[in-house]
């Protein structure tokens, strides 16, 4: 099949509302996946109700995201958008990823920061958010800078549940036209052109912010 370069142009505003619609499930799905696996990190210290928490993640992180993504489409009320429940179904599910990286960095805090801390009578708020928080948050950007990139590029599998995204937009397009080349190239282009800049400010900030 020969490159035709006039369907290129006709198809590429149609691949670039579906870039958006990528971009913005890539955004709001990692900020609920670092607000949520903060919290999930915070509470799993917690007697109880930590090992019930870890459990449901684990449960999470060892079932494929799409089937995750299929059953909750299924199962959820008619009033919720396709959309909304893709980027909820990306942010808990990184959330299972991104709340171990968050304990590993706690973890990694120097115990006489604690020490320190109980010794100036610090109150509990005060230790996590001015002294361990900072530290293990420094320590962990590059792998939730990494999570980022690779959330982005699972925003594909949001087309299994009609998402118009960048995918959802190339099969749609291949669908009518009955052509697939010049699509699926361009999504891929798409996909570099937006990952590797990314990859690139993870870097940066990971040499001005990470932990020596």
């Amino acid at each position: 099949m020969a490159w035709d370069w006039e369907f290129t142009g006709r198809i590429i505003p149609d691949l670039l509302s579906g870039l958006v619609v990528t971009v913005q499930a890539t955004v709001l799905g990692y900020a609920l996946a670092l607000v949520l696996g903060l919290a999930v990190a915070l509470v799993r210290r917690v007697p109880v109700v930590g090992p019930l928490l870890h459990a449901v993640m684990e449960f999470i992180r060892c079932t494929p995201l799409l089937v995750q993504l299929v059953f909750v489409f299924t199962l959820a009320p008619g009033g919720i958008s396709a959309f909304t429940i893709g980027f909820l179904v990306l942010g808990v599910h990184y959330a299972a990823y991104t709340a171990e990286v968050y304990r590993s960095g706690i973890e990694g805090v120097p115990p006489g920061q604690w020490e320190a801390s109980r010794a100036l009578s610090l109150p509990a708020h005060r230790t996590w958010g001015a002294v361990v928080l900072p530290q293990a948050v420094r320590r962990v950007i590059p792998a939730l800078g990494n999570y980022l990139i690779a959330m982005f590029k699972d925003t594909p599998l949001l087309f299994a549940i009609t998402v118009g995204e960048l995918m959802y937009q190339a099969s749609r397009i291949g669908g009518v036209y009955f052509r697939y080349l010049e699509a699926m190239t361009l999504v891929g282009l798409f996909f570099l052109l937006v990952s590797v800049p990314s990859a690139v400010l993870i870097r940066r900030l990971e040499r001005r912010y990470a932990a020596v």
